[in-house]
């Protein structure tokens, strides 16, 4: 079973994502799209595959989100990386593959649906909280889980301990998605489809937090991996039953 992960190789931070996975399900074999040529190949990669995670990684773009005036809030963007991303979101939109977002991969899903950006927390919107990673550390703070939401289902808890390594975050969400949990200051810290508990829709769940930097048992972190693959290997049994096709 195979899960495209849009950069799982480069530094040991990166390889926590395959660990991760593999936890849940050891057969996980990862597809790294970050060392594609093009976006052309990264979605080449993605027919073989039953999954996509969106991983952590540098600031969108801004005018990727229509603000361009926010670039200098933004850390120097990684191009060739926005274009492969959004590219494999369109492909996984398209096959109604399971997709996970974590971190930018939050970030890059809302904005690839139309959602806008905070460049920079501490600019434009100050909080007590801390978000960013100090001295390579990443922070802690509390978040509350939405009651209805997939996110509580599969986690079974209405709040927890999350780590945290961003400066940017949601400011207007895109309007297919709805919160699945928040932190104390209102930042949105994870969504989900804002129909999801009535079917019909492919898995997809965006984090702002890293799971694969947590410990297995904390609830945010192993019940996501075991819950995602085991969307993936659904997906997986329907490919191979009724062909590789977008609906």
């Amino acid at each position: 079973m195979k899960i495209a992960v849009s950069r799982a190789s480069g530094t040991a931070k990166y390889a926590l994502y395959e660990q991760w996975l593999k936890k849940a399900d050891p057969t996980v074999e990862v597809v790294d799209l970050s060392t594609a040529a093009t976006p052309e190949e990264a979605v080449e990669r993605m027919h073989a595959c039953s999954g996509l995670v969106l991983s952590g990684g540098p600031d969108v773009e801004a005018s990727r989100y229509g603000m361009p005036e926010r670039a200098a809030l933004s850390e120097p963007p990684d191009l060739p990386r926005d274009a492969i991303e959004f590219a494999a979101i369109e492909a996984a939109r398209e096959r109604r593959m399971p997709t996970l977002g974590i971190c930018r991969g939050l970030q890059i899903l809302n904005v690839a649906y139309g959602g806008t950006l905070i460049a920079d927390i501490p600019t434009e919107r100050p909080s007590s909280i801390e978000h960013r990673a100090l001295d390579g550390v990443d922070s802690m703070h509390t978040i509350e889980v939405e009651p209805g939401s997939i996110l509580k289902r599969m986690c079974r808890t209405l709040d927890g301990t999350a780590n945290s390594a961003h400066h940017q975050c949601i400011d207007t969400l895109a309007g297919l998605f709805t919160p699945a949990a928040t932190a104390e200051d209102g930042t949105i810290e994870a969504f989900e489809w804002g129909d999801a508990s009535l079917g019909g829709k492919p898995f997809l769940l965006a984090v702002q937090w890293h799971p694969e930097r947590l410990d297995h048992a904390n609830p945010l972190s192993g019940p996501i991996a075991e819950h995602f693959v085991n969307e993936v290997a659904a997906f997986d049994v329907l490919m191979k039953n009724y062909g590789n096709r977008s609906t």
